[in-house]
């Protein structure tokens, strides 16, 4: 594909010098506004509901107090450090701490 479209515009305009495919705007691998504001890739809501029980015996700690920190860490403080769009949060370590919550 991209060569084929070079190769094309080469025929059209014989003094066409390409530096790079990319302008590095895809922003490959980095945190950028624009993939935030945009979106990039493919895009998944992963949602769970565990038990007060257990968040009280497996994790040593209430509900009440989950919520509050990730309010103050993972919404304020990320806002206050200018977190591009994901709040401290990675999809990957979402997975594996539900997994390891349950004992997965």
């Amino acid at each position: 594909g991209t060569e084929q479209a070079l190769a094309r515009l080469k025929e059209e305009f014989p003094e066409l010098q390409v530096l790079a495919v990319s302008g590095n705007y895809c922003t490959d691998k980095k945190p950028a506004a624009i993939n935030w504001i945009e979106g990039r890739g493919k895009s998944v809501v992963c949602e769970t509901t565990i038990p007060a029980k257990v968040v009280k015996e497996i994790l040593k700690t209430t509900t009440e107090a989950l919520v509050d920190v990730n309010i103050s860490k993972n919404l304020i403080g990320s806002a206050m450090a200018g977190s591009i769009g994901g709040y401290n949060a990675h999809a990957a370590n979402i997975v594996a701490a539900i997994y390891i919550a349950c004992g997965q």
